[in-house]
């Protein structure tokens, strides 16, 4: 039987426990996720592309089957390169979904073999972006309860 991979694209500026719990029920469906931090030259980013996958990869490191890596180039080439069939997307609220609809309208338009499958984020992180979660802490409020300790460490720095 055919390895079944997915890859989770993200910026992942930081990584965030939402972004975790719906890795973990990720693994649940595929044999492999390929974490795959999005590098844009022209978004600003807090951490570098190498701190992200740093952060990611010590907060996964208990995760079987879970590998780390960047792209600059589009989603669905990396995936056709690397064997994946699927990309992992979250849901937030009603307004991701007409992005994410979009996203994968565009990705099937360049790949149709290259499918998307959506969890919806639960609990207290459900609403919390990254961008919220820095926010939040370069206004002193206690967020480790949102973000694994490999961001928490950096953050405090």
């Amino acid at each position: 039987m055919k390895e079944r991979i997915a890859i989770y694209p993200g910026s992942f500026d930081p990584i965030t426990n939402g972004h975790l719990d719906i890795l973990s029920r990720a693994l649940k469906a595929f044999d492999k996720v390929i974490v795959l931090v999005a590098v844009n030259p022209n978004k600003k980013s807090r951490f570098s592309y190498e701190e992200r996958m740093e952060m990611i990869k010590e907060a996964t490191k208990d995760m079987g089957n879970v590998v780390v890596d960047y792209s600059s180039g589009l989603t669905v080439q990396y995936a056709k390169e690397h064997g994946a069939t699927h990309l992992i997307r979250g849901l937030r609220a009603v307004t991701d979904f007409e992005y994410e609809f979009q996203l994968a309208a565009a990705n099937q338009f360049a790949d149709a073999n290259i499918d998307s499958v959506f969890f919806m984020s639960r609990g207290e992180t459900a609403d919390i972006t990254s961008s919220m979660i820095m926010e939040l802490n370069n206004n002193g409020v206690d967020v480790s309860h949102l973000v694994p300790k490999a961001v928490l460490k950096r953050l405090k720095k």
